[in-house]
């Protein structure tokens, strides 16, 4: 089979990323690097790629999908442009930095019919379908309550970067969006939250910490705690190994309890009563084989058999815009001091 063409419009750290994704992707080839920066050319002309500015100056039929790695505060207007060229499109998390922002592109791809995909490649991780499967067969039973943990040290350069210090940015947008996807895709529908953020080390317009309490539609409860300015071991990123730039440690930054069971991750640990549910009874541990595979290549994959209609979106744009509409929610909760319900999309 012909191999689906796919440019990367922006050449950052995560749009380098998908470069490489697509270098080792089947069914799915990067045609085409997009982006105004010198170095984003350069990059294209060592890999003996067309180049282009800008999504409007690439002639038509150039490629067949978009992956968007820009900016945050640029992701609507880019999808904007794909969508008005028939363009199937991936957009990188944040889907918008506003569900207003996001309802925009939406409403404009599922109109003109093309394909619009969030990109929450954790979903993709083989270690979050084996949890997920756990959770659907049972195995810990209802569930009650989860913790979920992002703590490490981001360093001073990464703020050298000026949008990174502005509002759309900060580890809730950036970052925690990641989590609170994951916590929706294994644990339910959230219905509401209460949150409170600071700024206090560094004095950004962005948060250096943030902790929230998550209702779920189900009754579950959780809460969820993100500082990118604490030297720790707890967060996906260095305890999944899913990305090799960061040292991986042997910690937990997911714990998923029901009333059979509770799960830990990224280990996909399940611990359970022996015999009778008490705590006078011995608990046991299994963990399950270690399934393998880049997310990021994973995705690429399955976004090419998207363009080719032979599955629907695992992550849609609408999966991307319900992720949003907590994220929102965190905000206006820190910012107002109150809990907000989340309404259904």
């Amino acid at each position: 089979m012909e191999e689906t063409r796919i440019a990367v419009v922006g050449a950052g750290l995560i749009g380098l990323r998908h470069m490489e994704a697509l270098g080792q992707a089947r069914g799915a080839r990067l045609a085409a690097v997009i982006d105004p920066a010198p170095a984003a050319k350069d990059r294209a002309q060592s890999l003996g790629l067309p180049w282009f500015a800008s999504v409007a100056d690439m002639p038509p039929d150039t490629v067949d999908g978009v992956i968007l790695a820009t900016p945050n505060q640029i992701h609507v207007e880019g999808g904007l442009a794909c969508v008005a060229q028939g363009l199937p499109v991936l957009v990188e998390k944040p889907f918008a930095t506003s569900v207003e922002e996001a309802m925009v592109l939406l409403q404009a791809a599922e109109a003109a019919g093309v394909p619009l995909l969030t990109g929450h490649h954790r979903r993709y991780n083989p270690l979050i379908a084996a949890a997920k499967s756990l959770v659907t067969e049972g195995r810990i039973g209802r569930p009650v309550s989860v913790n979920g943990m992002f703590w490490l040290a981001k360093p001073d350069d990464y703020f050298d970067v000026a949008w990174r210090r502005q509002p759309g940015a900060g580890p809730v947008l950036v970052n925690l969006i990641h989590d609170i996807d994951l916590m929706r895709h294994l644990v339910g529908e959230v219905a509401a939250v209460q949150a409170v953020e600071s700024r206090a080390v560094r004095g950004n317009a962005v948060e250096d910490a943030c902790v929230i309490i998550l209702e779920f539609e189900n009754g579950a409860l959780g809460t969820m705690n993100v500082a990118d300015c604490i030297p720790a071991p707890w967060s996906w990123e260095l305890t999944s190994g899913e990305n090799p730039a960061y040292p991986q440690t042997d910690q937990a930054c997911y714990v998923i309890g029901g009333t059979e069971g509770a799960l830990e991750l990224p280990r996909v640990r399940l611990w359970r009563h022996e015999g009778k549910r008490s705590w006078w009874e011995p608990l046991s541990a299994t963990t399950a084989p270690r399934p393998s595979g880049d997310p990021l290549v994973l995705q690429a994959e399955h976004f090419a058999r998207v363009i080719q209609a032979q599955e629907p979106p695992l992550v849609s744009g609408r999966e991307g815009t319900r992720t949003l509409q907590v994220i929102e929610a965190v905000k206006a909760s820190a910012r107002d001091r109150q809990r907000i319900t989340i309404e259904t999309l």
